[in-house]
């Protein structure tokens, strides 16, 4: 087990298999030393446990939860194309995407649960820059979806 994985395990998570595309693509791909992951759902053993808008069918501090089951379902997909995440050197880029009622303003509070994930299991290596978008409707009326990039050491 890598030392990302044992510091997952201590926060009482465990690493997920890869969630299979809902469509035509792959959920990671490396170019170079760098992983892209596709948008990643908060899928759980398959299916999503909450649907729906923030704001609205969802609370804040639910999507906050659904955004930390995005960015490790994100560092499984990472893991799928780099083999280890020990080898990650950094997380450049995280974008959030958050599915809003029309009244609805804390994107940035939401997608604090993957950006805080990263922190805690990565430590500075998890300092990143990002966005947070609100957005009409997700896939599958998902509430948050999470995609990162991140830098690898050489194998």
């Amino acid at each position: 087990m890598s030392a990302v994985e044992e510091k997952i395990a201590s926060i009482g998570l465990t690493l997920p298999e890869v969630v299979p595309p809902i469509a035509a693509y792959q959920p990671a791909v490396q170019s170079g030393v760098y992983v892209f992951t596709a948008g990643q759902l908060p899928m759980v053993d398959g299916a999503l446990p909450v649907t729906g808008k923030v704001g609205a069918e969802v609370t804040a501090e639910e999507a906050k939860d659904l955004a930390r089951i995005c960015a490790l379902n994100a560092l499984a997909a990472v893991k799928s194309v780099a083999g280890d995440l020990d080898r990650i050197a950094r997380v450049v880029k995280v974008v959030g995407f958050v599915a809003s009622a029309n009244d609805f303003t804390g994107q940035p509070g939401v997608i604090n649960g993957a950006s805080e994930l990263l922190g805690e299991v990565l430590g500075d290596k998890g300092v990143h820059a990002r966005s947070a978008v609100g957005v009409t409707v997700l896939p599958l009326d998902a509430p948050v979806e999470v995609e990162i990039q991140v830098e690898l050491t050489e194998a």
